[in-house]
C-alpha cells in the first residue's frame, strides 16, 4: 500500500494519529520499532499504545478538572484511546484507570481494522527527507533517531527524568492491616458503575513513629546512578521519585502520596488503637488490572535500587511480604523546545513536511500526549483534504494545551506541563470558587461548534 502519511511511533499520540486519519479513508504507515527487534528501558512489550508508567488517565471529573475535560473534549471527536479506555476500565473512584493489557489490546485491535492503515513493525533511523510524516516516538526516541532530529533542529536535546511505580500482588498484601476505601467516599457513584464497591483503594496505614522510621529509610536507601551526562537532567514535577520528594522536608510526603486525610482506619476504631482511627500517614495502592490481582503503588516513582526497593517498601504496615510483579525504575526523556521549533499546526518549521506529536512535543501525560496525537492526525487530514485549518478556540483544553505547546509557553524556560486552567484565557470577572467549572462550561459551549467542523 502507497501511503499518504507516515507516522513513526505506535504510542498514544501514534496511535491516536493513526485512527484519525485511517477513519477518514487516509492511507497510513504506523512504524512501531517494538515487535521488530527493538524496545525501550521502559516497556515491558511491543503492544501499541502500551502505558510504561501509571495505569491511571488521572480525573474523570469533567466540570472542575481541566484533564477530565480534556477527556470529555477527545470523546467528541471520536478519540480511540477514550474508546478503549472505556472498555479496559477498572474502579478507582473518579479517576479514569485501565487495565493496561486490554488498553493496549484494545487499541491495537481498533487500528489493524482499518483497511487503509498498514501497521510495519521496523525501527526508522532518520527523518524522512519527503512525504507528509507524524513524528510520534514520544520521549524514549531511539538514539538514532533523536540524533537525525537533533540534527534537523539544529538545537541541543531537552530531557528531564520520569519514574515509575512498582506494582504489588495484590494477595500478598495483608488485609489485617491494610483497608479499603476512598479518601472522603470520593467517586463512590463512578465506583459502583464500574462494578466496584465506592472503595476503590487499599490503605496501609502508618503511625507517627512508623512514618518517621519509614522517611529516614527512603532517604538512606541505594539510588540508581547517573551516568555523567545525565548529571544536571531535571526531574519532571508531576512524575517525582518519592525519595527526593521525601528529601524535601519531613513532612512532604504526608501532603503528597501519603496524605492521611480523609481515611479512617477501621482496623485501628475497633481495635481502639491508642493512635486513634486517623493514620499519620497512609501508603495508597490503585487496581492496575480487571482482574485485580495487580496494584500499583500510588505515588511511589522510585529510583531506589531494586533490592532496596524490595526491603523498604517491605517496612510499610501491610506491605511486609509484598510480592512486587514490577520494580520501580528510572528513565530519560527527551522532548523538543516546541514554541520555538514548531508552527502552530505541529510543523517543523524547517521541514514542514514534518510534524511532531505527544510527548515529544512537551506535553506531559498519557492523555496530553493522545491528544496532541489527535490534533495532529486532524491536522494531516485537512491538508490531504485541501481544506484549511481552524484550530480549537483557546477556550477549549484541546486549543489551550496546543497554543501553549506550539507558542504561548517561554520558549527559554520550556518544560514539559500536563493540562491545566492556568493554560486558559483567564475569567477574571468569575469568583474565584465558580471558576472551574465557568471554565469548563465556556469549553464545552465552544467545543461543540468546532467539532462540527471537522
Amino acid at each position: 500500500m502507497t501511503h499518504q502519511v507516515h507516522i513513526i511511533g505506535g504510542g498514544m499520540a501514534g496511535s491516536e494519529a493513526a485512527w484519525q486519519l485511517a477513519r477518514r479513508g487516509v492511507r497510513v504507515r504506523l512504524s512501531e520499532m517494538r515487535g521488530g527487534g527493538d524496545t525501550t528501558a521502559a516497556h515491558n512489550s511491543d503492544g501499541l499504545a502500551e502505558l510504561v508508567c501509571s495505569n491511571s488517565f488521572r480525573s474523570d471529573d469533567d466540570e472542575k478538572n481541566a484533564v477530565g475535560l480534556l477527556h470529555h473534549e477527545m470523546r467528541q471527536c471520536d478519540s480511540l484511546l477514550m474508546a478503549a479506555a472505556a472498555k479496559a476500565r477498572v474502579p478507582a473512584g473518579s479517576a479514569l484507570a485501565v487495565d493496561r493489557d486490554v488498553f493496549s489490546a484494545e487499541v491495537e485491535a481498533a487500528l489493524r481494522a482499518q483497511p487503509t492503515l498498514e501497521i510495519v513493525r521496523e525501527r526508522v533511523d532518520t527523518l524522512p527527507s519527503d512525504g507528509m510524516t507524524i513524528v510520534a516516538t514520544g520521549p524514549l526516541t531511539a538514539p538514532s533517531l533523536a540524533t537525525s532530529i537533533g540534527t534537523a533542529t539544529s538545537a541541543d536535546s531537552l530531557a528531564f527524568f520520569d519514574a515509575i511505580a512498582p506494582i504489588v500482588y495484590r494477595d500478598s498484601i495483608d488485609m489485617d492491616v491494610a483497608w479499603m476505601a476512598s479518601r472522603w467516599d470520593k467517586g463512590a457513584e463512578a465506583s459502583l458503575e464500574m462494578g466496584g464497591d465506592g472503595r476503590d483503594y487499599i490503605n496501609c496505614p502508618m503511625t507517627r513513629e512508623q512514618y518517621f522510621a519509614f522517611h529516614e529509610e527512603l532517604l538512606a536507601g541505594e539510588k540508581t546512578e547517573f551516568k555523567e551526562w545525565e548529571a544536571n537532567t531535571p526531574y519532571f514535577d508531576g512524575c517525582m521519585p518519592v525519595e527526593v520528594m521525601a528529601s524535601r522536608g519531613v513532612e512532604t510526603l504526608r501532603f503528597g502520596p501519603m496524605k492521611p486525610v480523609g481515611l479512617d482506619n477501621p482496623h485501628w476504631a475497633t481495635a481502639e488503637h491508642p493512635n486513634g482511627r486517623w493514620p499519620y500517614a497512609v501508603v495508597q495502592l490503585r487496581q492496575d488490572n480487571k482482574l485485580g490481582t495487580l496494584w500499583n503503588m500510588v505515588g511511589f516513582q522510585t529510583k531506589l535500587k531494586h533490592a532496596e526497593q524490595v526491603r523498604v517498601f517491605r517496612t510499610i504496615p501491610g506491605l511486609e511480604n509484598a510480592e512486587f510483579a514490577r520494580l520501580g525504575g528510572l528513565h530519560r526523556n527527551t522532548f523538543l523546545n516546541a514554541p520555538t521549533l514548531l508552527d502552530r499546526q505541529l510543523r517543523l518549521k524547517s521541514a514542514p513536511h514534518i510534524r511532531f506529536a505527544g510527548q515529544i512535543t512537551g506535553c506531559e501525560g498519557y492523555v496530553e500526549s493522545g491528544s496532541v496525537g489527535l490534533l495532529a492526525g486532524l491536522m494531516a487530514a485537512a491538508q490531504i483534504a485541501g481544506r484549511d485549518w481552524t484550530a480549537p478556540p483557546r477556550t477549549t483544553a484541546l486549543g489551550a494545551l496546543l497554543a501553549h505547546i506550539t507558542g504561548d509557553a517561554e520558549a527559554d524556560s520550556y518544560q514539559p506541563m500536563n493540562v491545566n486552567f492556568g493554560l486558559f484565557p483567564p475569567l477574571l470577572d468569575v469568583k474565584k470558587k465558580a471558576r472551574k467549572e465557568a471554565y469548563t462550561e465556556r469549553a464545552k459551549s465552544d467545543l461543540s461548534g468546532w467539532v462540527r467542523t471537522l
